[in-house]
């Protein structure tokens, strides 16, 4: 093995004696000026805080949107008379807005569907969304989803039992008075008791829980677990169910999505009798794609964070600058004692270089830690889960080098050509 060179080690030995040299240097002159400092880092501190804070909510966000969707599974998609406005700001496209999708046609629409082997197709509408579910004396909050489903929606929307039983082909087709109800429904009304075969009361009307769904989490605040399901049918004799009715059809596997997909078009177009060159009035939506829609609108977010740090940055290396050209006019003589003892002008240049930076250092870690707190906090409301966003801590140190480099420069290059008996005479 090569041995390293003894001229080299000793040349990277003085490196580091002279560095850590420096560093010294700029904490001592740094705890000379306390107040300054302290603002100067603040300042840094609230434009890293401003981009790691935002860019870790959005990685939160995007974190918890793909999860969301990726329940519904890779190969599920949807139907329905209108396109999803995920729209951040002004800009795009209001979507089209096309006649409501009525139960006689998602009916016959199913039907065709039944027929692909390729294709799952399930049926539901949203009765409401504040809907209040009583047993004997408790009762929920009045925020729950009450849904009409079809016995294929448990599969379709990505759910799974945890007790009990989903709803069958036989209650849907009878109008049966039967319920599955979520996790969180089932604490609210039952706390530890056994829910199964007891009746619960909505709007009036009394339904036997026959199923409990796993939990799943709820999606900035709702959805998931704080749900009942009934049949669409017995929706449709209890209720004035408003509303385009959702159709939801997954494939058997990701290879035969675009089959299914395409006989998905084809039935929707038969049920509404549309001509061959007619536009379709409808829109098929897969749920991957929809979620990578979201995510790509929360670029502009990103940007926006990048530009307020920047100019928060660019605010601090001014502010940066002047306290380093201060700081070397109120150290004019201990530059020219310097000099006079043999130290170089590189050497000067380099210890005021490396205080700017240490300055920086200190309000870019300040403001990575109220950064990541800022950002886990905005995790934390929406249900996400911990972020340590390695990419945006390294992005923000790096940052804080180049504005202490940009903004020490100057006043680190006019200490290094300071005259040492002209420094040794002023007062």
């Amino acid at each position: 093995m090569r041995r390293s060179s003894p001229v080299f080690a000793t040349f990277d030995a003085m490196f580091r004696k002279q560095f850590l040299e420096n560093v010294r240097l700029a904490l001592h002159s740094i705890r000379g000026q306390t107040l300054r400092t302290v603002l100067t880092s603040a300042i840094i501190a609230i434009g890293i805080m401003a981009l790691v804070g935002i860019l870790t909510a959005i990685d939160a966000i995007k974190t918890e949107l793909t999860g969301n969707f990726a329940l519904l599974g890779a190969n599920t998609f949807t139907v329905q008379n209108r396109a999803p406005n995920v729209r951040i700001g002004r800009d795009g496209k209001e979507p089209k807005n096309y006649p409501e999708i009525s139960f006689y046609e998602a009916s016959a629409f199913a039907e065709k569907m039944r027929q692909v082997p390729q294709a799952v197709p399930s049926l539901s509408n949203q009765l409401s969304g504040q809907a209040k579910l009583q047993y004997q004396n408790r009762s929920t909050n009045p925020n729950v989803d009450l849904m009409g489903v079809d016995d294929n929606y448990l599969k379709t929307a990505g759910y799974e039992m945890a007790q009990g039983r989903n709803i069958n082909r036989r209650e849907v087709q009878g109008a049966a008075p039967v319920a599955v109800i979520g996790a969180d429904v089932a604490v609210d009304l039952f706390g530890r008791d056994e829910p199964l075969g007891e009746v619960v009361s909505v709007g009036g009307k009394r339904y036997r829980v026959i199923g409990v769904l796993q939990s799943k989490g709820n999606s900035f605040g709702r959805g998931g677990d704080n749900t009942i399901w009934i049949p669409i049918s017995t929706a449709r004799q209890n209720y004035s169910a408003g509303g385009s009715y959702a159709i939801n059809v997954m494939s058997t596997s990701s290879q035969d999505l675009p089959m299914a997909v395409g006989e998905a078009k084809a039935a929707m177009r038969a049920v509404r009798k549309l001509p061959p060159r007619k536009e379709s009035n409808f829109h098929v939506i897969k749920s991957d794609n929809l979620s990578q829609t979201l995510i790509e609108n929360l670029s502009s977010v990103s940007l926006a964070a990048m530009i307020i740090a920047v100019v928060t940055l660019l605010g601090a290396a001014i502010a940066l600058m002047n306290i380093m050209l201060v700081s070397v006019t109120e150290r004019t003589r201990e530059i020219g004692i310097r000099k006079a003892i043999g130290a170089g002008a590189g050497l000067i240049r380099s210890q005021f270089l490396t205080e700017a930076v240490v300055i920086c250092l200190l309000g870019g870690a300040g403001g990575i830690i109220l950064g990541i707190a800022i950002g886990n906090g905005t995790s934390a409301l929406i249900g996400g889960s911990f972020i340590i966003p390695w990419n945006w801590m390294g992005l923000a140190v790096l940052l804080c080098l180049v504005v202490g480099l940009l903004s020490g420069f100057y006043p680190a290059y006019r200490a290094s050509r300071l005259d040492p008996i002209e420094a040794l005479r002023y007062e």
